[in-house]
């Protein structure tokens, strides 16, 4: 085992810890991304309920030309940068149109996972061979901070995928004031937002007939198992979802079938389970375009422009830095 997968692990048993002998219970829903995680979510993604990917896909496919067109108005070459790139489907809608236009313009995806940094390189360089890229690895704001002292070009900033809503309000706030500390006037930021709808169809995207979100959920339990030597019972255990249409906001939880008792070797510690109990695995927040204007005034940003898709259940919103903070 090298260094980093050592460190890797420590967090991992540390955040697992503090969860688990919080009140109430919870789990980080980074660590949902295992091998098995991975290939689970490339399911949900494909499911009739699951619309967030499709639509924002749509928005990238019938809109290119005019997000392209507004990521650089004048001409100018600009960085186009990736927080959390993922499989850069998405984003390579847009690096195709934008090379289709002769635009100058290079790409840097930024992650902390350097496989998944070397996974999209590789994707992205097989695909586009005329394609400038620069992968960097690490964290997000201070990558950000040494492109506005080394480089003169504008940054357009790509956040997608409905990443935010995985952070609470304040949150996210913080967030957003983070980047505006390392971005300069000229640059822009693409934030990807679901949208608040009808709750039902919201409900049906963390909750699918055909329980794939169930076992996304709960092979977090099977990673614990396996990487911690604990000896969580998978089956007494169940996925649930909810949402609050007043807050906006759909939670996921791991629900305890019974009264148990669970090792975790790594740590050397039993953790109690009440019948029923629930363990909070992740909030997926929703967003109307109040919301989403106020979030960008209280982060110091204004809203260039908004593009929807055509059921409007997702938007991607262009932001730029504002004057005052």
């Amino acid at each position: 085992m090298n260094e980093s997968t050592r460190t890797g692990q420590s967090g991992f048993a540390r955040d697992v810890d503090k969860g688990l002998s919080s009140d109430p219970k919870f789990l980080s829903s980074k660590y949902f991304y295992d091998e098995e995680g991975s290939r689970l979510f490339q399911e949900i993604m494909k499911l009739p309920e699951y619309y967030l990917t499709r639509s924002e896909m749509e928005i990238f496919t019938d809109q290119a030309e005019e997000i392209c067109s507004a990521f650089s108005p004048d001409g100018q070459p600009f960085d186009l940068i990736e927080l959390g790139a993922g499989d850069g489907q998405k984003t390579a809608v847009l690096v195709e149109h934008l090379l289709g236009t002769d635009s100058s313009f290079r790409f840097v995806p930024i992650d902390i996972s350097s496989d998944s940094i070397e996974t999209l390189t590789d994707k992205f360089r097989s695909r586009f061979p005329e394609l400038e890229i620069r992968p960097e690895v690490g964290d997000y704001f201070r990558t950000l901070e040494t492109f506005k002292r080394s480089s003169p070009r504008r940054k357009v900033i790509l956040f997608l995928g409905s990443n935010v809503g995985n952070f609470t309000e304040e949150n996210a706030v913080g967030f957003f004031r983070h980047l505006r500390d390392v971005v300069n006037p000229e640059d822009r930021l693409l934030v990807g937002f679901d949208l608040h709808k009808n709750p039902a169809t919201i409900l049906n995207a963390y909750d699918d007939s055909l329980g794939v979100t169930a076992k996304f959920n709960l092979n977090l339990l099977t990673r614990i198992n396996r990487e911690l030597d604990a000896d969580f019972d998978i089956a007494e255990f169940n996925h649930y979802a909810g949402y609050h249409p007043l807050e906006r906001a759909a939670r996921s939880f791991l629900i305890s079938l019974r009264d148990q008792t669970v090792t975790i070797g790594a740590l050397g510690k039993k953790f109690e389970f009440r019948k029923w109990e629930p363990v909070f695995m992740e909030i997926s927040q929703k967003y109307d375009l109040a919301m989403i204007e106020g979030l960008a005034q209280k982060s110091g940003f204004e809203i260039v422009e908004n593009f929807f898709d055509s059921n409007r259940f997702y938007l991607d919103s262009l932001w730029r830095p504002s004057d005052t903070r």
